[in-house]
């Protein structure tokens, strides 16, 4: 975004991907960001306001409380955000400003009853968010290594569980359930310092439904996806890494899967590279999974094959830009970190995922993953 554009957002660092961009902090409570001339204000409450001049240290922090006093003399008697951007905006000699798509509705239209001017930004408030640099790539890595300490952890319980009657797994004299197993990955997450959300243990048919995130007791000689993609509290920055295993043996119709699944991905690994439209990895990918024999379409009423995207941009959001899907038209550019995902799902014989992080370079891709990619345990 030009520099010289007053950008405004309201929004918690939290939850907004943009607002910590901008601030690097995390406030839980929705605050004022104004950029004006380059120059970027923070309107902090009481609460906020000695923390962010530590934190945010590249802002001016003014405030909440202080534009409040200056508007009741004024005669608003119940000074609110729009009052306060309005004043704030006033006194920066600001006309108008550009704000993100997912602006509070409400404020806009309290915004625009007092004749100020905003408009969403085309591409994005901050498009350079999609291009990391060295240290944001580190950041990544690190959250990267919290997910791969998880999966390592759902790993050794799934070696150590017993097979039992009607291939049910133990796990230290009790029923080894999804639920069980995402606890242990999930544990082991919070103790490097992240938190994981909504992470996948999909066993059997469950693992066809790519968003499924399992339940029930866990069973020997089927796939069991494991997707965990945490978010380090440190940073805010995202993991995300994705194995499908076997506890005892799979069945040739799962290797075969497999081991396509394995070959999609390190075509698709060769062909990340800066100037490539991300529509094209994925139709490669596409390609070659219908050359090998697995067609992808609906079946029973439910989609079976081939049917999300190739990847996705990782970052402050665990989805964002640049996508790799049927319908994505980005360039990739040195400094894009993507994840690499192909998966094919089948009910019957269950799904297999395999997902790793890359970073575009000068020289094509950098994968980012360490852990291991084994099939049977």
């Amino acid at each position: 975004m030009n520099s010289s554009k007053t950008l405004l957002i309201v929004a918690d660092s939290e939850h907004d991907a943009d607002m910590l961009y901008a601030v690097g902090m995390f406030v839980p409570d929705p605050f004022i960001y104004l950029r004006v001339g380059g120059i970027p204000h923070v309107v902090m409450s009481d609460l906020e306001i000695g923390r962010a001049r530590q934190q945010a240290s590249h802002c001016r922090v003014l405030s909440h409380s202080h534009y409040q006093d200056k508007l009741r003399k004024l005669g608003v008697p119940k000074p609110g955000m729009a009052d306060v951007i309005e004043y704030l905006m006033r006194e920066k000699r600001a006309r108008s400003a550009v704000v993100p798509g997912n602006f509070p509705l409400g404020l806009a239209t309290e915004l625009q009853k007092r004749q100020v001017r905003i408009a969403p930004a085309p591409a994005g408030i901050f498009p350079e968010r999609e291009r990391k640099s060295a240290a944001e790539v580190k950041k990544i890595s690190e959250a990267l290594r919290m997910a791969e300490s998880g999966m390592s952890e759902g790993i050794r319980v799934l070696r150590e569980a017993k097979i039992g009657k009607r291939r049910r797994l133990t796990w230290q004299g009790t029923p080894l359930t999804s639920e069980k197993l995402r606890t242990v990955i999930d544990t082991a997450i919070l103790q490097k310092g992240g938190l994981a959300n909504h992470t996948i243990v999909a066993g059997g048919d469950q693992g066809c439904d790519p968003h499924e995130s399992g339940h029930g007791p866990l069973r020997a000689h089927e796939p069991i996806i494991l997707d965990i993609f945490p978010r380090s509290q440190k940073t805010g920055f995202f993991g995300d890494i994705t194995r499908t295993v076997v506890r005892g043996r799979a069945s040739e119709a799962v290797r075969n899967l497999y081991e396509s699944v394995r070959a999609a991905q390190e075509l698709a690994f060769r062909k990340v590279r800066k100037g490539v439209v991300t529509m094209e990895i994925h139709k490669s990918v596409q390609d070659m999974f219908k050359q090998q024999g697995h067609p992808t379409g609906k079946r029973g009423g439910r989609m079976e094959g081939f049917f999300h995207g190739t990847g996705h941009g990782l970052g402050l959001e665990i989805h964002e830009a640049p996508r790799i899907g049927s319908n994505s038209s980005c360039v990739l550019e040195i400094g894009n970190v993507v994840t690499v995902e192909p998966g094919l799902y089948y009910p019957g014989v269950g799904g297999v995922r395999l997902e790793d992080v890359v970073v575009v370079t000068d020289r094509g891709s950098r994968n980012l993953t360490h852990f291991e990619k084994i099939l049977e345990l």
